[in-house]
């Protein structure tokens, strides 16, 4: 991976969001991916924000998701693909907790470690869109459209806990991995036959999620094997 990156400037969270457990239509699982924005500061703990809950924890939330950050100008993409629920594509609607402009998947890094407000977060992981947005938007093909144009977002674990509010600058601290943008994370992970070493390679950067390594590990094993088998 021989791209590089020069130190992003800071950005701001400009909106802050928290949610408890809901129904979502048309089925009825509980869910946390309704969100309600704050401007009054929320303690950020280990495992997330106070209040702030999870329908299905074996697969969101925890200390690897404490945090999920979306850029808001993604919902405009999302607007001119789905132009019919365009008054529905605002921040918040998808579940994410923080909102910012300026910073994306090109930006951001996995294990970058930042400042906000009070608190100390690593970026851990991209998120893995799943049917709980088409659910949410009310169209089929949604998650499948944000998973292909990396329209993603990203999650943090917290290193320092701490109070958070919109307004609060979030400051890079360290970038432990200048070359490995989520972008590019994304774009080596979902061709149709990864490099197993690159695989390998992104599965050792300091800061990526254990589960995620170990899944990449294990795929990057697989292709070596089969490809072994097919020789």
């Amino acid at each position: 991976m021989s791209e590089s990156m020069s130190r992003p400037p800071s950005c701001t969270l400009e909106q802050l969001f928290v949610g408890g457990l809901r129904p979502l239509p048309p089925e009825g699982q509980a869910t946390g991916i309704f969100k309600t924005a704050t401007v009054a500061p929320v303690r950020l703990g280990f495992e997330g924000l106070d209040g702030d809950r999870h329908g299905d924890p074996r697969h969101h939330g925890g200390a690897e998701k404490a945090l999920h950050q979306y850029p808001a100008g993604h919902y405009r993409v999302l607007a001119a693909r789905f132009p019919e629920i365009a008054d529905l594509l605002v921040p918040g609607v998808l579940g994410e907790n923080v909102s910012t402009t300026g910073m994306d998947e090109h930006v951001a890094c996995i294990g970058d470690i930042y400042r906000i407000g009070g608190a100390t977060v690593q970026l851990s992981q991209p998120r893995q869109p799943c049917w709980r947005i088409n659910h949410r938007l009310g169209v089929e093909m949604a998650s499948r459209f944000v998973a292909e144009n990396g329209l993603t977002g990203w999650y943090y674990r917290v290193l320092d806990v701490g109070l958070v509010a919109s307004g609060d600058e979030i400051v890079l601290l360290e970038r432990p991995n200048p070359a490995l943008t989520l972008a590019r994370y994304w774009r080596a992970i979902n061709v149709h036959r990864p490099d197993p070493a690159l695989l390998r390679e992104i599965a050792g950067a300091p800061g990526l999620a254990g589960d995620k390594a170990a899944r990449l590990r294990d795929r990057a094993d697989w292709l070596d094997g089969n490809r072994a088998a097919s020789a």
